[in-house]
């Protein structure tokens, strides 16, 4: 197991201060703010902590106020706004500095029978076997800007695969889809309110980039301010994560200031896992008046 995996399932091991009170951790690293998937994590994590084990999570919803600090806890406080006969609902507030920076609702739901269909997994991506993780794409590919080497560079618990490269080295305009493949860089305990943790740190990956494609532009720009501003989840079915994942995405929309991007996470072997939508700020700096 990498040591970044270490630190990830560390951090989503929260500390409990108090009956629906808990607090978070971030990786000591050089990011300047705190990544969203963490927080949507670390969230879930508390919420599961006040629901009983038999219920699993089957949606989240949640909304980024104020960008997160490294350098210090994230205070989660948990609502238990309902338990049901099936369904529990919890909100989550993340606070630091005094102001709320996050809140999740997530709703958990018992285990029962019922229809069942999914879209399939696209046939057409070739397997990760087939191509080179971010990393390795360093030592292959020229013309990528340097803000993106240092990204692609830093130990992060993700191996990232993406199938096409051509916004990275490109201004063109492209269709607003990705696809990408993704896995852990060390096992996740078989534990499903983990996995289901560990999921939406992942469902964050790569998002905001898919609704940049059709402008030719990328979430790197300097002259964009980019941020995540809610981020929506649908857990489907459970499933491994021991293998690579498939994360498919589209952007429908982008308009106001904000991109809208949809994906869906697959199995390797064609069972649809989780979808997810995001809303993000992309918006167009102004230069400073003379």
């Amino acid at each position: 197991m990498s040591p970044a995996m270490q630190e990830l399932l560390a951090i989503l091991d929260l500390e409990r201060l108090e009956h629906n009170l808990f607090r978070g951790r971030s990786p000591q690293t050089a990011w300047q703010r705190v990544f969203g998937g963490q927080t949507i994590g670390q969230a879930l994590v508390a919420a599961q902590r006040t629901v009983e084990a038999d219920r699993q999570v089957h949606s989240l919803h949640g909304y980024f106020m104020r960008p997160g600090d490294t350098q210090v806890p994230i205070v989660y406080e948990v609502d238990r706004i309902r338990d049901g006969g099936s369904f529990t609902t919890r909100r989550v507030v993340a606070t630091q500095h005094g102001k709320a920076i996050f809140s999740l609702e997530a709703s958990f739901q018992l285990s029962e029978p019922g229809l069942d269909h999914q879209f399939p997994m696209p046939l057409d991506v070739p397997p990760p076997e087939e191509l080179k993780t971010q990393r390795e794409l360093l030592d292959h590919m020229e013309n990528v800007p340097d803000i993106i080497r240092r990204f692609w560079a830093r130990e992060r618990p993700l191996e990232i695969k993406p199938v096409n490269l051509e916004h990275y080295v490109t201004r063109e305009k492209l269709p607003p889809k990705q696809n990408i493949w993704l896995r852990t860089t060390g096992p996740v305990p078989d534990s499903w309110p983990l996995k289901a943790a560990v999921l939406a740190y992942l469902s964050d990956m790569t998002l905001l980039d898919t609704s940049t494609f059709a402008h030719g532009r990328a979430i790197f720009d300097p002259d964009l301010q980019v941020a995540s501003l809610d981020h929506a989840m649908w857990f489907h079915r459970e499933h491994t994560l021991d293998d690579w994942l498939l994360y498919t995405q589209d952007s429908p929309s982008a308009s106001g200031a904000r991109g809208f991007t949809r994906g869906a996470i697959y199995g390797r072997d064609g069972v649809l896992i989780a979808s997810v939508a995001q809303e993000g700020l992309i918006r167009p700096r102004t230069k400073p008046a003379n």
